[in-house]
């Protein structure tokens, strides 16, 4: 049976079962702590770094969605440090690709839009790199637009933990990280692909999409996966 243990959020205290993140921790108490890479059902890369939080004793700053919650450990989720590298964060997301919401079909439904809104990033303070992505169309059902994307790889874990198919991973290293289907084919020769579209709902902004979806029309249901995931016993 799991241990009960006590953890200090924001100088309030909460009984929280052992092995839970921190993440986790704060949002079964009705504590948001931003993030966009983490999804409920799979695993945590804690690659986008917007959930970092403070932890008494500790001299970094640390993933709440990888970092277990120890007994006694004192966390603090918002502070003037963790909103200037939350920014700073969500800023390099804005300016590493084509974000131009006023033409993009998941436009007012689209969570890198709704964090900046969240956040209150009214600006970027670094030029934009506008990169010449291509856009994947071969799929007959679905698209793969490369200027969207955030390299959250929450596609690439529904694909390999949920579905079980692999398609997808993240080839590259830095800016030049691009997302794959087998090994760098069309998507639509991928033979490994069941055409499920689980990538679709989860990911988080308009890179991969149904279509025949015009601006603002594409919603995301994500939640399907998430109770896919728990009903199967997945890490939640």
């Amino acid at each position: 049976m799991s241990q009960q243990i006590s953890v200090r959020i924001d100088n309030e205290l909460y009984t929280a079962t052992e092995g839970r993140t921190i993440l986790q921790v704060a949002a079964d108490n009705g504590r948001s702590i931003p993030t966009l890479c983490y999804l409920e059902g799979l695993s945590a890369p804690g690659s986008c770094r917007l959930c970092l939080v403070e932890v008494a004793g500790v001299g970094r700053l640390l993933p709440a969605c990888t970092t277990p919650a120890r007994s006694g450990m004192s966390v603090t989720t918002n502070s003037d440090a963790l909103a200037h590298n939350r920014l700073m964060a969500l800023e390099l997301l804005f300016i590493e690709r084509n974000h131009v919401c006023s033409v993009c079909v998941s436009n007012g439904h689209c969570e890198l839009q709704s964090m900046a809104q969240r956040l209150g990033m009214t600006h970027v303070h670094l030029p934009y790199n506008f990169p010449r992505l291509p856009v994947d169309v071969s799929h007959p059902r679905f698209v793969l637009d490369h200027n969207r994307c955030i390299l959250c790889s929450r596609c690439v874990r529904v694909c390999d933990e949920i579905e079980g198919a692999q398609v997808w991973d993240i080839s590259a290293r830095g800016i030049n990280s691009m997302l794959v289907a087998e090994l760098d084919r069309p998507w639509g020769e991928a033979q490994s692909c069941t055409s499920c579209g689980k990538c679709v709902q989860v990911c988080p902004t308009g890179a991969l999409v149904e279509k025949g979806q015009a601006v603002e029309e594409m919603t995301k249901r994500n939640r399907i996966v998430t109770d896919l995931a728990v009903k199967r016993g997945a890490r939640t």
